[in-house]
Parts: structure tokens; C-alpha cells; sequence
């Protein structure tokens, strides 16, 4: 990203495993930390922003706290310049060990911590812990405001709908939206000077963009939107969404020339880059959509970041067969299979491993 470009964009990355790592997969995940920063260098030098040690990463699905601090601080050695921001939680505490609000706010501070004390930037993501031992409203502008407190830089909050993690389910206090969104926009109004901007994913355009246009200035929102994309992006009258999407990670040079042609004043080039690749991220992020992290990996597998499609926790066994031929197709009809020879060889090589 350049200063003048007319939005900031992320790309929430994946991380390769270590195939060859004789560990449990059910274990501290195995990685293979050469082609994992390697993709990030791929991100970083189309001009990108990184969003590290996300869901994308399977983050709290396979990428433990330790390797996330890990690999926070072997992209920040990597890319000292690159825009990145790093995901920051509780997921070093099992949820069902947390007691109190303090525990929560602990857990939080912890990694707060750790990532500011390595150089890096803040997304601070939704708690599982929270959404267990919040009780109303009141508890989640509790932690929040705790929390933002000790951050040294404004950061991008998250909200991640329970269809990306069923465990945060009511997240904020409300099971309606109207009541979680006025809860969320207290909340950043009584940290204004804390928060950078607002992520949202909730698979909702509306919903997002009726949050964005109640923002208070100079809060941004970065669509999270893996289905809506190129029209909250283009915006309207009335505002635009940034982004930080995981969809950019297969999506990447895409996204890339998109904005170029939008920092240049050209939608119609922008949505024409970006409109035909929604059948697409709407098959990867198909329901289960917690299970989309294996359609990306998949992408990278094909488009030759990768030499392998395993991934940490063997999530690769999480979507079928069929699934992956529509990802091929897709991929295809839109133009994101970069080496298309190659694509053509590994897509046989798995039909092959499935006995077709």
C-alpha cells in the first residue's frame, strides 16, 4: 500500500504446515516457517497489507499462541516496513478455565504485551473466554475499555460472526444485532483515541453497512465481507469499507490491481477485476464457513506457494472432493490459477489420490 491509495488493504495469510514433521496433529502445530514467510513476502510485494496470526491462519484452530507470537515476530524481522497488524486474543486460556472478567482482561493483556513488545501492530480479536463469562453489555465495555487502555496505538477491533467460530454466539451481550451493534458503537465511542478502525464479518452487507455509516470519524471500516466485497469496497454516496479480508490471500493479485484501478478513479475497472471472483469466495467460504481456511490452502497448493496440500491440525480432510473440483473450476473461470499448467497437474494428482 502507498499513502495515496484510496483503500487500505489486508490480507489475512495463511501458514504453511511442515509436512514432514513427525508430530500429533492434534498437537502444538508444525510449521514450515521458509514458505510461510515466503507467501507473506508474495503478499508485501503486491503492495499489500498483512494480517497476521488470523482465523486465515487457523488461529485458535490448529495455530497455537506460542506460534502465533512466533510467527508474529519472524514477519515482523522479515518485513520491518510491510503495513501489519497482528491478531491478539485469549486463546492461551481454555475458555472453560476463566472464572472472572479479570481472567479475561489478564489473558488479553498478556498478548497485548507480547505483541507490542515485539514492534508489532494490533487486530484485537473476539474471545471466546468473553463471550463464556460475559453476562451482559456491561462485561464487554468492561474488558474493552480495559484493555484499549493499555494498547500504545489505535487498533482494529474484530467482529467475527458465529459463522467463522460457533463458540461467539451472542458476542457483545445480545443475540440481535440492533443490540450488539449499539453495544459495539458505545464502546468505540468511549475509546475513540484507541481504535484505528472496526473489522467486521458477519457475511451481512447491510449489516456493515449500516455499522460504517454510524462510525464516529476518524474510525474505518475494513469489510470482513467474503461474499460482498467489491461493492462495499467501491462504497457509495455515503462511504467505503477498507479492507481485511482472508478471501485476498487466494484473491491476492486481484485485490491488488483492483485498487490500483480504484486509486487511479476507475470503478468500473475495479469492479470488473473483482465482480467475477465472487462465485468463487462465495464456494470457499460456503457453509461450514469455519472450514474455508482449506479452500485457501488448497489455492496456494495449486498456484505453486506451496509444494503440499496438508495443512496444521490435518484440516485438509474438512472439505470433499466435489468442493475442490468447484475451487478448480471457479478458480479458473476467474482467472486465479496463476500457473495454470501447474493447477492442472496437482488437481489430477488429488483426483488420483481420491481413485478417479
Amino acid at each position: 500500500m502507498t499513502p495515496d491509495s484510496a483503500r487500505v488493504v489486508y490480507s489475512a495469510a495463511h501458514v504453511v504446515r511442515d509436512p514432514f514433521a513427525d508430530v500429533d496433529l492434534s498437537g502444538p502445530a508444525a510449521i514450515d516457517w521458509d514458505a510461510t514467510l515466503a507467501f507473506r513476502g508474495h503478499l508485501v510485494g503486491l503492495g499489500l497489507g498483512v494480517a497476521e496470526a488470523m482465523d486465515t491462519a487457523q488461529r485458535g484452530m490448529g495455530l497455537d499462541w506460542l506460534n502465533a507470537l512466533d510467527l508474529i515476530r519472524r514477519t515482523k524481522s522479515a518485513f520491518p516496513d510491510a503495513l501489519v497488524a497482528n491478531g491478539c486474543g485469549t486463546d492461551h486460556v481454555d475458555p472453560a478455565d476463566v472464572e472472572t472478567l479479570d481472567d479475561v482482561i489478564g489473558a488479553y493483556l498478556a498478548q497485548v504485551e507480547a505483541i507490542q513488545s515485539a514492534g508489532g501492530r494490533i487486530i484485537l480479536m473476539a474471545s471466546r473466554a468473553l463471550c463464556r463469562a460475559a453476562r451482559g453489555p456491561e462485561d464487554y465495555a468492561k474488558v474493552y475499555g480495559r484493555v484499549l487502555n493499555a494498547c500504545d496505538a489505535p487498533v482494529i477491533l474484530h467482529w467475527l460472526g458465529e459463522m467463522f467460530d460457533p463458540a461467539l454466539a451472542g458476542y457483545w451481550g445480545a443475540a440481535d444485532f440492533a443490540s450488539a451493534l449499539d453495544t459495539v458503537l458505545d464502546i468505540i465511542k468511549d475509546n475513540v483515541s484507541k481504535v484505528d478502525g472496526i473489522k467486521v464479518s458477519l457475511l451481512d452487507a447491510q449489516k456493515e453497512i449500516e455499522m460504517r455509516r454510524r462510525l464516529p470519524p476518524p474510525v474505518r471500516m475494513f469489510t470482513g465481507d467474503d461474499f460482498n466485497y467489491p461493492e462495499l469496497i467501491a462504497g457509495d454516496d455515503e462511504g467505503f469499507s477498507h479492507a481485511l479480508l482472508g478471501i485476498f490471500d487466494p484473491l491476492s493479485v486481484h485485490a491488488a490491481s483492483a485498487v490500483q484501478k480504484l486509486t487511479a478513479g476507475d470503478r468500473t475497472g475495479f469492479r470488473a477485476i473483482l465482480d467475477p471472483t465472487v462465485p468463487l469466495a462465495r464456494h470457499i467460504f460456503r457453509a461450514p464457513t469455519h472450514y474455508y481456511k482449506t479452500g485457501v490452502v488448497f489455492l496456494a497448493w495449486l498456484n505453486g506457494h506451496q509444494s503440499h496440500f496438508t495443512m496444521i491440525g490435518g484440516a485438509e480432510a474438512m472439505r470433499s472432493l466435489p468442493y475442490f473440483v468447484e475451487c478448480f473450476k471457479k478458480a479458473d473461470a476467474c482467472g486465479a490459477l496463476a500457473k495454470p499448467h501447474l493447477a492442472v497437474e496437482r488437481m489430477q494428482s488429488l483426483l488420483r489420490l481420491y481413485g478417479v
